[in-house]
């Protein structure tokens, strides 16, 4: 572990950063509380990642990537990219409030790091971690007609309405939203972001079990729920570059540490059939799987490098979120198809947790924008296409 007054001189340098977290992560028996481990309910999944979370953060690890300001040991997104890659190559599970961390961070951080101050930290130290609420019922893709309406009272501003689809909504400790400070008649113009305590007076959460069960999502209502006005993810009026900057995160370096996640999954796959008689194809399909996950990788690396850069990564992200989204599918479905009946009946953990990732992994193509929206974003914008009226 490396103290903060040691930390600057070795986080610059990537290589010695990934080489001592790799011989740590397989030297710390620690770890291996958090190998293997399945649970039944998200809310206990989330738990106890969030454990493994505030362990790193003793150790050091998860702090690099982040500004000393806010908690964090100086360093870029490789070093995250790097973490996730370690854990997930040496049989541990990314913790789930990564997920949102990658989402969230990089703006909180851009836009008002004064609440990086405040609340990082202990979302590094696995304390709390945030959900993101944009979408609402009559606005998911088009953001821009969103309804939950925020209307400032002198030091405060008042809120009311409604967001869906939340991840991690059911268990998060703040919850980063994108309300409506202008008219209707604004659209994106009178957009801003906030973020709300979940256990403030006037906020109901209600989860929502997906197909597989459990509780991954949450639908939140704000009923006059006061927030003080020094909660503003950058301006008034400010929230769609917000919005616009999270996404590049949101669709990018999510992908890498997603790319990692679903490569251990392939790993523990192949063990799981290595000893049982595959349908023909099964070799070529989990080749096929392979490629994917190499494109996904060689894609993603490059818009890492350039988010490390300070690069805008504009809609050309749109193309790391499709290749994630076929990764991801493409691996659960060979493994609905190689395990059979286990997949199917099998009441044990291992395919429990298989079953689960399974059902989840449907929502892949819907979910941070469906690949039709980024398919359209990627000829309009990346390509270049002629509109479709003008074909």
């Amino acid at each position: 572990m490396q103290t903060e007054t040691t930390a600057a001189p070795f986080a610059d340098d990537l290589r010695a950063y990934g080489t001592a977290l790799d011989e740590e992560l397989a030297r710390d028996t620690q770890f291996d509380r958090w190998r293997g481990t399945h649970f039944a309910t998200t809310e206990e999944r989330i738990a106890h990642h969030a454990e493994l979370f505030g362990y790193l953060y003793q150790r050091g690890w998860n702090r690099y990537g982040w500004p000393v300001e806010a908690g964090g040991l100086g360093g870029d997104e490789r070093h995250r990219a790097v973490l996730y890659d370690a854990l997930s190559a040496s049989g541990l599970p990314v913790p789930d409030p990564c997920l949102m961390l990658e989402t969230l961070g990089p703006p909180v951080v851009h836009f008002a790091p004064h609440l990086a101050e405040a609340y990082l930290p202990a979302y590094l130290r696995g304390e709390e971690w945030w959900g993101q609420g944009f979408s609402e019922p009559e606005a998911g893709s088009d953001l821009a007609s969103l309804r939950c309406r925020a209307r400032r009272e002198g030091d405060t501003y008042v809120i009311n309405g409604q967001k869906i689809w939340m991840s991690h909504g059911t268990t998060s400790r703040r919850l980063v939203c994108l309300v409506r400070t202008g008219t209707a008649e604004s659209r994106h113009r009178g957009l801003t972001v906030i973020m709300i305590d979940a256990d403030a007076p006037g906020v109901t959460v209600r989860p929502i079990a997906v197909a597989g069960g459990r509780n991954e999502l949450a639908e939140i209502f704000f009923d006059d729920v006061v927030v003080p006005a020094d909660r503003l993810v950058g301006d008034e009026g400010q929230g769609w570059a917000v919005a616009m900057y999270l996404l590049q995160f949101e669709r990018a370096q999510y992908a890498w540490l997603m790319a990692g996640v679903t490569l251990r999954e392939l790993r523990k796959l192949r063990g799981l059939v290595a000893h049982t008689d595959l349908p023909d194809g099964a070799a070529w399909r989990m080749g096929e799987a392979y490629a994917d996950l190499v494109a996904l990788r060689a894609r993603s690396a490059a818009t890492v490098r350039s988010l490390a850069a300070g690069r805008t990564v504009g809609p050309e992200a749109s193309v790391d979120k499709i290749l994630l989204a076929t990764a991801e599918t493409r691996v659960h479905d060979l493994a609905r198809d190689l395990l059979g009946r286990d997949f199917l009946f099998d009441g044990a953990d291992a395919f429990d947790a298989e079953r689960a990732d399974w059902w989840y992994s449907r929502a892949a193509t819907i979910f941070g924008g469906s690949a039709e929206v980024q398919r359209t974003i990627i000829a309009d914008h990346v390509l270049g296409l002629p509109k479709e009226q003008d074909r």
